[in-house]
């Protein structure tokens, strides 16, 4: 075999693993799939007790999804779900969701509500849920946008008890509690479902 033979056999070689490895799926996205049945494409929710995934904390979601693998957090669903992954795809799809822009889907509020949660929002919770409830960065959840019905959830959860929240947000929801009873619970859930895009 002459030496040009030879080049041209590696040169096919390894034009052809290219082309194998440009069509193979991303394994995060592969993964991420899955979840959309229940929190939309790409982590966009649109079922109404489902929360959105997209633009989450990546160590929030790994948090929550370890959480739920090992029964620390209630669930319907999620712990049997969590159990299927290994710690690796939950890393991936931590990358993945994080990377994603939430679209935030108008939902029905009152205004009268929506404007006194606005000022609870501002005075109890802004530090750590910055950018009126829509960034992260402090691992805590996305509020702003997400879905009236699961906020009411998980408030009722953090406030009972249910759910492992830290010193610091009982503290808060707490206070916000006793200040303006659940009516100002209910008027943070109409500020978070007002906000939009």
């Amino acid at each position: 075999m002459s030496l040009s033979h030879k080049f041209c056999c590696i040169l096919l070689g390894c034009l052809l693993s290219l082309s194998i490895h440009a069509k193979a799926p991303d394994q995060a996205s592969m993964l991420a799939n899955a979840c959309a049945a229940c929190h939309g494409p790409d982590g966009s929710s649109q079922g109404p007790a489902t929360p959105s995934i997209a633009e989450i904390s990546y160590d929030y979601f790994i948090d929550t999804m370890m959480a739920f693998k090992n029964d620390e957090r209630p669930s319907t669903v999620m712990s049997r779900i969590a159990k299927g992954y290994t710690e690796k795809e939950i890393t991936l799809m931590a990358v993945y969701f994080a990377r994603k822009k939430m679209k935030r889907i108008a939902q029905e509020f009152d205004p009268v509500l929506a404007k006194a949660g606005k000022a609870i929002h501002e005075e109890n919770c802004e530090k750590c849920h910055a950018n009126q409830g829509r960034l992260s960065e402090d691992d805590s959840g996305l509020l702003a946008g997400q879905k009236m019905p699961y906020l009411r959830y998980s408030l009722e959860e953090f406030i009972n008890e249910e759910r492992e929240v830290s010193r610091k947000m009982l503290k808060k929801l707490r206070l916000v509690n006793s200040q303006y009873g659940k009516q100002g619970l209910e008027q943070l859930i109409h500020y978070y479902g007002s906000l939009k895009d």
